[in-house]
């Protein structure tokens, strides 16, 4: 299912010793390891190859042109701990014409912890959308917190 949110300012929840920054290409090993780490096995990537190839996509537009000025990591210490990818556009028939979360993970040792809605604050003063399966309750739970709704 499509959620969309509306450009609204969304508080920016404080998580100690947490610092965002937009993610690179120089960073496709530590985001391929979090993307194939921070899922189930064979839900986003059936390997640590696959994952990584998936995020090197992503850096070359296989899912759109990927926005610096939404996108951003997460970092406790030296560990990357949360990802935000967001495109100008999803290239998927049905999508809305905005820009749009290809990809919103968290570490499973950092979950729970404001990690995500740290990321999505990052993009609220713009309208976003994401794709979320609806059997996924605790992400619906976590979008429908910050603002995201069906469209329409």
């Amino acid at each position: 299912m499509i959620l969309l949110r509306p450009a609204n300012a969304v508080p920016r929840p404080h998580v100690p010793g947490v610092v965002l920054r937009p993610p690179s290409p120089s960073d496709t090993e530590p985001l391929g390891r979090l993307y194939y780490e921070s899922y189930d096995p064979g839900v986003a990537s059936a390997s640590l190859e696959e994952a990584l190839d998936d995020i090197a996509l992503t850096f070359d537009g296989g899912y759109g042109v990927l926005t610096p000025s939404l996108s951003r990591l997460a970092w406790y210490d030296d560990q990357l701990v949360g990802a935000l990818l967001v495109v100008d556009r999803a290239p998927w028939q049905g999508t809305p014409d905005c820009p749009f979360i290809i990809e919103l993970f968290t570490a499973r040792s950092h979950r729970r912890q404001g990690i995500a809605k740290l990321l999505l604050s990052e993009c609220s003063g713009v309208t976003v959308a994401l794709r979320v399966t609806d059997d996924n309750a605790a992400a619906l739970a976590l979008y429908r917190a910050v603002g995201f709704s069906l469209p329409g």
